[in-house]
């Protein structure tokens, strides 16, 4: 019973080493995330439904960077590094999002980024849910999307809100570790960006 225990542990692990070693040969470390603008440099936009989809758009940066579409994919697995190439080794969403039954993403993704490695982590590492697909999609099908209780967790705008600005996985995009470029500007700034559009009406680009 040990041996085999063991001999599973070195297979993940194995597994695991490769894994990360294929992603940092693909993907180049890149330079830092580009930079949004502040919501206050939208309040010129004198109407008011024209001022909430360009504070939309401008969070389009992020919603459509590496860091967010990578856990969003419009198939059953995810992608990595900031070239959005499919995760490597296979895995699949599983039942949860957090893997199929015999390789969970805690296999290798720990509560933290693993530097060392180039393996990032979180205390709750997972893909979003199908529903909540953004692959492929306009950044006014994404808006829609976010909005619509029976795809976001029934979340309205003041629970998304909170969400984008204390999960901690949605954190880690500006935190995403060695050789992955960040997400646009700093969560303060994209928080502060979601709020202004809330209270611009919520409008969401065409």
């Amino acid at each position: 019973m040990k041996r085999n225990l063991f001999l599973s542990a070195g297979a993940a692990l194995a597994v695991c080493l490769a894994g990360s070693a294929l992603t940092l040969a693909q993907n180049a470390p890149q330079p830092g995330g580009a930079s949004l603008r502040p919501a206050s440099s939208f309040s010129s936009i004198a109407n008011q439904r024209d001022r909430s989809v360009a504070l939309f758009t401008e969070m389009g940066k992020v919603l459509t960077h590496p860091r967010c579409m990578n856990c969003h994919p419009a198939t059953e697995r995810p992608r990595q590094g900031d070239l959005r190439k499919l995760h490597e080794p296979v895995v699949v969403r599983g039942r949860d999002g957090r893997g199929a039954t015999g390789l969970p993403c805690t296999t290798c993704h720990g509560k933290q980024n693993f530097d060392p490695a180039g393996v990032p982590g979180d205390g709750h590492w997972a893909l979003a849910p199908a529903s909540m697909a953004w692959e492929g999609k306009t950044i006014g099908q994404i808006c829609e999307q976010l909005k619509d209780l029976n795809r976001n967790g029934s979340r309205d705008v003041p629970a998304l809100i909170k969400h984008v600005t204390t999960d901690t996985l949605v954190l880690w995009g500006w935190n995403p570790g060695k050789g992955r470029q960040p997400a646009p500007g700093t969560a303060a700034e994209f928080g502060a960006l979601m709020q202004a559009w809330a209270d611009s009406g919520a409008a969401c680009p065409a």
